[in-house]
């Protein structure tokens, strides 16, 4: 075994094991507590957590044991499920993706009317429509016999074999159709949500700082030290959203891009892929299922507040991890006043 390959192995072990974990804990936050489950994101949240399990417990096994074998090591009839499975999943947890940054759009450029725009109606229709469209492709996939095992993915993926070379033309037209609905439409919809959310969260942030400036030009005897504490908050407040909407938008771009792209350059005929970048590319396309859970869920302060009661009734040290919750919270929503509708 070389030395890509075994660190190959090992990346896609890390990625799986912590994906199930930290996908396990968002499902299990919502399961005890009714306050998450009466938003109406949880939802979509839900939705891409269990894609992202899915993803952890079916394709990221077969990537590894096609790495370890350096063949198929499944059989052709449960190689075309997980090829199924591989490009349902993929579909569903981007267009969640898209819905939830649609939804915070909404949130927060029309608060007022939040409630009529997004029912609990719509974010099924929508997760239905997730469901219909992923149903599609991956139902295509497999009446045209196109889902196997690849070599240069070590893994069982939407695949045209060489004795299928006269369906090339349809092949590609499939590939990027597939891709330009799922990637590049929902990164098309992330930048655009996320944009104006940027906007409008500046915005508020201009109007605290003009507070803020008043008032301590108001209060002449204050102490330095607390003047410098609200100038660093302020400076901090201006930087915070444009780093939240980054994380969003930039882990989308980094765990997707490279492995997208491959796929559409590898329909031209001339071009071979290099079996460890193929498998590379995977690894990073697994990565986005281990930090979704920490990008939209487990950083944010209900979550944790969640986790925590959750960690004290098993330990049972409640009076400990309450205290810590309690002076984190505080301090959290201190800071984070005027970006409570961002995440």
């Amino acid at each position: 075994m070389s030395i890509p390959e075994f660190l190959l192995e090992v990346s896609i072990v890390i990625i799986a094991v912590v994906s199930l974990l930290t996908n396990l804990s968002v499902l299990l936050c919502f399961v005890q507590s009714s306050d998450l489950r009466a938003h109406v994101p949880g939802i979509f949240m839900i939705n891409l957590s269990l894609s992202n399990i899915l993803l952890s417990i079916i394709n990221m096994p077969a990537t590894f044991l096609g790495v370890v074998s350096g063949a198929n090591p499944l059989g052709d009839l449960f190689c075309h499920v997980v090829s199924f499975a591989e490009t349902f999943i993929t579909s569903n947890a981007m267009l969640s993706m898209a819905a939830l940054s649609m939804d915070r759009w909404i949130a927060v450029v029309f608060p007022l009317r939040y409630s009529s725009k997004m029912r609990y109606r719509d974010a099924f229709l929508i997760v239905a429509y997730s469901w219909l469209h992923s149903l599609i492709f991956s139902v295509t996939q497999l009446m045209m016999d196109w889902g196997g095992y690849s070599y240069t993915y070590a893994s069982c993926t939407v695949h045209l074999d060489s004795e299928q070379a006269s369906q090339l033309g349809i092949y590609a037209t499939f590939t990027a159709l597939f891709h330009g609905s799922s990637f590049a439409l929902c990164l098309l919809v992330l930048c655009f949500a996320y944009l104006k959310v940027l906007r409008v969260a500046k915005s508020h942030c201009k109007r605290i700082d003009v507070i803020t400036v008043q008032t301590l030009l108001l209060l002449v005897d204050i102490h330095p030290s607390v003047k410098e504490r609200c100038l660093a908050q302020r400076k901090k407040r201006k930087q915070r959203a444009t780093k939240k909407i980054c994380i969003f938008i930039g882990s989308f771009i980094l765990c997707f891009s490279p492995y997208v792209i491959t796929r559409l350059v590898e329909l031209l005929p001339s071009v071979r892929i290099p079996r460890y970048w193929g498998i590379a590319t995977k690894c990073l396309f697994y990565a986005k299922a281990s930090s979704d859970p920490f990008v939209y869920c487990l950083l944010r302060q209900q979550y944790r507040k969640v986790l925590v009661s959750i960690i004290s009734r098993v330990v049972g040290k409640d009076h400990y991890f309450l205290s810590v919750t309690s002076a984190s919270s505080t301090f959290d929503t201190t800071d984070d006043s005027c970006l409570a509708r961002i995440t």
